[in-house]
């Protein structure tokens, strides 16, 4: 009864693990469908320049790089590769300088730049650091294991 048991729990963990992968594939085919359309949008973007299209643009680039970042995370799953924190601190840090250099564009196009807008600015500029303190440090753990 026992070795019954086991075998069924074999089998049902096999089948979710394959279910696991088959949903990373699809998601990472979809991570490339949105950056397809969104780095298309941005090529739009060129076309038609004017201060606010080139905003715009430079934000949808900097998307793009955190949807290809993503999808590189699912490439080393599928791959069965040990995971690394790097890509998601990356990714923060790619999201901080997008949200920074979003505000200063819009910023740039106003008479008068409102207080909260530099606060928002230095807090953005406060969390680039910290991810890179602990990018340095997860680099450096990194190189202790081995």
């Amino acid at each position: 009864m026992e070795q019954h048991k086991s075998t069924l729990t074999e089998i049902f963990r096999k089948f979710l693990l394959k279910i696991d992968i088959v949903f990373h594939v699809v998601a990472a085919l979809l991570l490339l469908v949105a950056c397809g359309f969104i780095l298309f949008y941005a090529f739009l973007n060129i076309l038609e320049p004017s201060p606010s299209s080139i905003i715009t643009l430079v934000n949808d680039v900097l998307l793009a790089l955190i949807i290809l970042e993503l999808l590189w995370t699912v490439i080393r799953f599928l791959k069965k590769q040990q995971f690394s924190l790097g890509p998601f601190l990356a990714i923060g840090i790619i999201a901080a300088i997008r949200r920074i250099l979003l505000i200063e564009a819009k910023t740039s196009l106003m008479e008068h730049t409102p207080v909260e807008k530099l606060y928002e600015i230095g807090l953005g500029a406060v969390v680039i650091i910290i991810l890179m303190a602990a990018y340095y440090l997860s680099v450096k753990a990194q190189k202790l294991e081995q």
